[in-house]
């Protein structure tokens, strides 16, 4: 088994996690010692740290998450989060770090070898880009996924929005609809001032053409 390098002793290890060694029970002060010994074996890399990590959160050692996080030199959410996973969920995370995470885990990292790969390959559809995705980081996404991850590098643009097979877009029900204009209105001509106590004028009859007759000849 292979002994990685101390960089730092026991003391340094519990200062840096603002763990004063005065305020640690004996039970405390036998579980990081060991802790410590573990890491001195193991190294510090994420699979060590998650070990390690589920052990201390689950122990029921006493010590806050806080200060966990900061002996694993993780974050508090993340000690956080996985203080609720059980001992099979963090394996099959560490399972899915170790093959590329094949189930729809799209790291930032990748965004530079995409954007090459569209650069090299400028008529590529989305299905290409899935398959590149695939063969390169052993990763299997859905198409949403990506679509989101290219819009978050700035990408969306690069690849063919319409594609064989695909299908028509549709309308988005949650814009507005597009108002149709109003017909134009005829106004009719305003009506004559009459003064106060005069009959008003009705209006005149349409204007009609005379009908024509046919003079009848006299015998």
């Amino acid at each position: 088994m292979l002994m990685t390098v101390a960089t730092e002793t026991y003391a340094d290890w519990l200062a840096q996690a603002q763990l004063p060694q005065a305020r640690l029970t004996p039970a405390q002060r036998g579980l990081l010692q060991a802790a410590f010994r573990f890491r001195q074996q193991q190294g510090s890399d994420y699979y060590a740290t998650r070990l390690l990590g589920h052990f201390l959160l689950h122990c029921q050692s006493g010590l806050k998450v806080a200060q966990i996080a900061r002996l694993l030199h993780v974050s508090r959410p993340t000690a956080s989060r996985q203080q609720h996973l059980s001992a099979k969920e963090a394996i099959q995370q560490a399972h899915h770090r170790l093959d590329g995470r094949p189930y729809g885990k799209l790291l930032p990292r990748y965004a530079g070898p995409i954007a090459e790969f569209l650069f090299r390959h400028p008529e590529a559809t989305r299905a290409d880009v899935l398959d590149f995705i695939d063969r390169t980081f052993a990763v299997r996404v859905a198409r949403v996924a990506l679509y989101k991850f290219l819009k978050r590098f700035g990408l969306a643009a690069a690849t063919p929005q319409a594609t064989a097979g695909s299908p028509a877009p549709v309308s988005d029900p949650t814009m507005p609809a597009t108002p149709l204009p109003e017909p134009a209105r005829v106004l009719s001509p305003p009506l004559p001032f009459v003064p106060q106590g005069q009959p008003v004028p009705t209006p005149a009859p349409p204007f009609s053409a005379p009908a024509l007759t046919t003079p009848v000849p006299s015998c």
